[in-house]
């Protein structure tokens, strides 16, 4: 219920920025003007921050991103085909098809010269876990690898600060065809006492919270126009752990209550229609 609640209310706020948009012929007419884009993905498995939240299934995830004079909302679904549980994810229907995640973000960004700062808010409906929020503020240098980072803190269900270091470049290969390329490095600190490790003297979650280098990903994609204002995109991510803590293991049991990261690969397609 919460979930078709927060996509109601989304909808809502889509046709608020439509609505506003087009009221102001004066300011379009100037060039400032809503835009968006509406996505859809099809993977092999879903990764978050280097957690495995699908297995042997293909996901599909559907997007939809509007904005308008530095504001921005977007909505985000994952569709599990065929749940399977990992050490991260336990379904909500196993060995069938949910659509088990929709994700609101909500942001506003300020242009200083080549620097993007950004700050939001996340709300995670997610169906195989209790549902949260997130702050976030990022900071993004417009150079030459377009250098990234970005502060989430939970202020939910599972309190904790995740830091992301991320570094992307596009080249042109042939015509308006690009080869894109991308690398990040996460950190976290948890905070709540679902975050506290696994320990061999209690054989129970009774240790220190987990904090240290988490995950690490590579990614390399095309971006191939199709027709006027669509593209398709595929690509190839590789995740892995970025310290001992992120993958380790005590007696069978991970020592992140939240799962062991594994190295992974994610592989799949885009279709994005801008407007």
């Amino acid at each position: 219920m919460k979930n078709y609640l927060a996509a109601g209310i989304f909808i809502l706020l889509i046709t608020a920025f439509i609505t506003a948009a087009g009221a102001d012929e004066a300011v379009q007419a100037s060039g400032s003007r809503a835009t968006g884009s509406v996505s859809m993905g099809a993977f092999n498995r879903y990764i978050f921050r280097g957690y495995e939240l699908s297995s042997h299934s293909a996901v599909i995830q559907p997007a939809l991103t509007v904005s308008y004079k530095g504001f921005g909302a977007s909505m985000w679904g994952n569709i599990d085909t065929d749940e399977h549980p990992t050490q991260s994810f336990v379904p909500d229907r196993e060995g069938q098809k949910s659509f088990n995640e929709t994700d609101l973000t909500l942001s506003y960004t300020y242009n200083i010269d080549k620097l993007a700062l950004t700050g939001g808010y996340v709300y995670y409906g997610t169906k195989y876990a209790n549902e949260t929020e997130e702050i976030f503020l990022s900071a993004t240098y417009d150079t030459f690898l377009k250098p990234t980072l970005a502060i989430y803190r939970d202020i939910n269900e599972y309190s904790g600060t995740y830091l992301n270091l991320s570094a992307s470049k596009s080249l042109p290969i042939y015509k308006e065809i690009s080869l894109d390329l991308g690398a990040s490095a996460g950190y976290f600190i948890g905070s709540a006492d679902y975050w506290k490790t696994y320990e061999r003297s209690t054989g129970a979650y009774t240790g220190k919270k987990y904090q240290g280098f988490h995950d690490g990903m590579i990614k390399a994609g095309l971006t191939i126009p199709v027709a006027e204002n669509i593209v398709i995109q595929p690509l190839i991510q590789y995740w892995f752990p970025l310290s001992g803590a992120a993958k380790r293991t005590v007696d069978d049991n991970s020592y992140n209550f939240n799962g062991k990261l594994d190295d992974t690969f994610v592989y799949g397609l885009n279709v994005t229609l801008s407007f």
